[in-house]
């Protein structure tokens, strides 16, 4: 048990800037980083100074040691980008602060991610270029060329090989966009969404309709991170990592859609690391934040975390089971990407925290135990377990 990160960690700030329709942001990326970090830090009564390590994923563009710069920041101990696309990374990043902090390489760090897409380009797209590199050499000549595409081929293929029905990715849109209508921050909020109005909108790619796809936002989140012994000296109610992992099963990188385990969201082999990690069962988890670039996404998560079975993706996946308070497991209470808002997955990191201390618009009773699944369907994927201290 002495080499893991369970309890050694604590979350005490989060932080986030308004969210804004990609393109809309009046600030700059940089800017947009810099305004979440300093909010973590005023959410716990922390000095910008003092921070000594920051962690992000997906190709991040804002540099640490410029950030620490502007921050003010007395020495930089620690800098880490995590590998992998997309946000399959977002848990990874925490993995890898919390690591740093439990070894003693940095005692404040800052887990971070911001995008202008309005400023560098929209993620949504397909590639604009006479020249068509590596796996895409592969598919867009054929018209595979964007998320919603590669992904639906996945997705399809579950869905058949199970007999899912569309209702239940209608489920999982339908409980995010009712999270969102409690939730102020979201872009959601205020517009709200009904089985007729997402039975009715537009197929981007069968099986997704509009309302199957994430958001495209600009805007910044952050964490602050520090040693468990640390936490209960800051204002709010220490919320500690139990478990915190990134990794693939065998040949998940295989290219051009050439994956032998093709149907899955490459968290088969990672999920029960991180509950043996946590020390915790799929039963333990009181609340779960699941990474939904598509809704697809969601229902190969969820089952690949243990939460229901295959072949029961019918029964299981109903507005009411994913619903606070009461469902059987709450799922994406902020609204996720698909109604909140798109950082690349860190918002359901912060939600997972916010339900840890009682503090969700949407909260769960006794919310001791959050899960996080980030990114499903690329490589390499990483989740992560957040626990009160009655979890310790």
């Amino acid at each position: 048990m002495s080499r893991t990160i369970r309890g050694k960690v604590a979350v005490v700030g989060v932080g986030e800037t308004p969210y804004y329709k990609r393109g809309q942001s009046p600030d700059a990326e940089f800017k947009l980083a810099l305004d979440a970090v300093i909010n973590a830090c005023k959410d716990a009564q922390f000095s910008t100074k003092d921070i000594d390590g920051f962690a992000s994923f997906s190709n991040d563009r804002n540099d640490p040691s410029k950030l620490a710069n502007a921050l003010g920041c007395k020495e930089l101990r620690f800098s880490n980008m995590q590998w992998g696309g997309g946000g399959g990374g977002g848990s990874g990043a925490i993995a890898n602060a919390a690591a740093a902090i439990a070894t003693g390489m940095a005692e404040s760090v800052i887990v971070f991610r911001a995008l202008a897409q309005g400023q560098f380009g929209r993620f949504g797209q397909g590639p604009r270029s006479n020249v068509v590199s590596g796996a895409g050499a592969y598919t867009v000549p054929y018209g595979l060329m964007s998320p919603a595409q590669s992904f639906a081929m996945k997705v399809n293929r579950f869905m058949h090989d199970h007999g899912v029905k569309q209702e239940a990715l209608r489920a999982i849109s339908l409980a995010s966009y009712h999270h969102a209508q409690n939730n102020p921050r979201a872009v959601m909020h205020g517009r709200p969404l009904d089985e007729q109005k997402y039975d009715e909108s537009r197929w981007i790619v069968e099986p997704f309709h509009l309302f199957d796809c994430c958001l495209e936002n600009d805007g910044a989140a952050a964490m602050l991170l520090v040693d468990a012994e640390r936490a209960k000296d800051f204002p709010h109610k220490p919320v500690y990592i139990l478990s915190a992992l990134t990794g693939a099963h065998y040949r998940a990188g295989a290219s051009a859609h050439n994956t032998p385990d093709y149907a899955t969201s490459t968290f088969k082999t990672t999920s029960s690391r991180l509950y043996d990690m946590a020390e915790v069962k799929p039963s333990d988890v009181n609340v779960a934040q699941i990474y939904e670039n598509f809704t697809g996404g969601v229902l190969m998560s969820v089952v690949e975390h243990g939460f229901c079975e295959p072949d029961e993706c019918n029964e299981f996946f109903v507005k009411e089971n994913l619903i606070a308070p009461s469902g059987k497991l709450p799922t994406n209470t902020s609204g996720g990407n698909l109604a909140e808002c798109y950082m690349h997955g860190l918002g359901l990191n912060i939600e997972a925290v916010r339900q840890v201390r009682e503090e969700s618009t949407n909260q769960v009773p006794d919310a001791d135990v959050a899960l996080v699944a980030s990114g499903p369907m690329v490589t390499p994927v990483s989740s992560s377990i957040f626990g009160s201290v009655a979890t310790l």
